[in-house]
């Protein structure tokens, strides 16, 4: 049976890229053009995982899926980081002086701002998804208008690249998550990362004796990010990622956190991507 794989997006986009790297090509994908979709195929059973941009190394967090995975009870079952490459391209035969707008998720335009500073002519323009409007293109034949895409989407939907690597950063990656509504059971030797959420009393220290406790465990911080707690005003759950050598540090730490903090749950383990 097929493997159904939720993307944020369509053919061409980043997303479709960490499937096809993650999972093969032997797979059916599930295109949403928004990250609610993603969950929601995964919660209607319209597809058995999702994949879900969690955080860029120039843009930082994304922080509504975040809440999106707490709140909808889905578990991180992997990771995979992707170099991004942005690309200007537009139909066959145009060039850059033809172009009056371009149009391209937001995180895309966003980390290539100083490049159109040299083009002050075309106007950025918010839209859903990178690989969508580089569709619509050739699809409405837009002569004027551009997109930013990775480059299978011009190989895709057979646009002409004018311009390459148009990001402001060139060493520029995106952390992807893969999600499910299950908890995928890997061997616990094989699991070295773990993604949690929890909430701090109103105290004084209270964050840092919960992280002096990871650390006494032996594990490592990857990441903290906060977000409020919508319920109680003024009240904040973190979420962070945690490393480690061995279950047994990690599974001394998680008991001793579901003691010290409110509302402990643990997102996901799984295999660090970064090794």
């Amino acid at each position: 049976m097929e493997l159904k794989i939720a993307i944020q997006g369509i053919r061409g986009s980043n997303h479709h890229q960490v499937a096809r790297e993650y999972f093969g090509d032997q797979v059916a994908l599930v295109e949403c053009l928004s990250f609610d979709a993603v969950v929601d195929a995964l919660l209607t059973q319209k597809a058995d995982k999702g994949i879900m941009a969690i955080e860029n190394s120039i843009a930082g967090s994304i922080i509504p899926n975040y809440a999106l995975v707490y709140h909808n009870n889905l578990h991180v079952i992997g990771e995979h980081y992707l170099n991004i490459h942005h690309h200007l391209m537009v139909l066959k035969g145009q060039c850059i002086a033809d172009i009056k707008e371009v149009s391209s998720h937001p995180m895309a335009l966003l980390q290539c701002k100083e490049f159109f500073k040299d083009h002050p002519h075309i106007r950025m323009v918010e839209d859903v998804d990178t690989a969508e409007t580089a569709k619509r293109i050739q699809a409405q034949q837009l002569g004027h208008m551009g997109a930013i895409a990775p480059q299978v989407a011009a190989e895709l939907y057979g646009l002409d690249i004018v311009a390459r690597e148009i990001q402001t950063i060139k060493n520029n990656a995106t952390r992807f998550i893969i999600v499910k509504t299950k908890n995928k059971a890997i061997p616990r030797e094989e699991i070295n990362k773990a993604s949690l959420r929890f909430i701090t009393d109103h105290k004084r220290g209270s964050l840092a004796t919960v992280l002096n406790v990871m650390s006494d465990c032996n594990l490592n911080l990857t990441k903290i990010q906060s977000l409020p707690v919508i319920e109680t005003p003024w009240k904040y759950a973190f979420f962070v990622d945690v490393t480690f050598d061995t279950y047994e540090a990690f599974d001394k730490a998680k008991k001793l956190l579901d003691i010290m903090s409110e509302n402990f749950k643990v997102l996901g383990e799984y295999k660090n991507a970064m090794l």
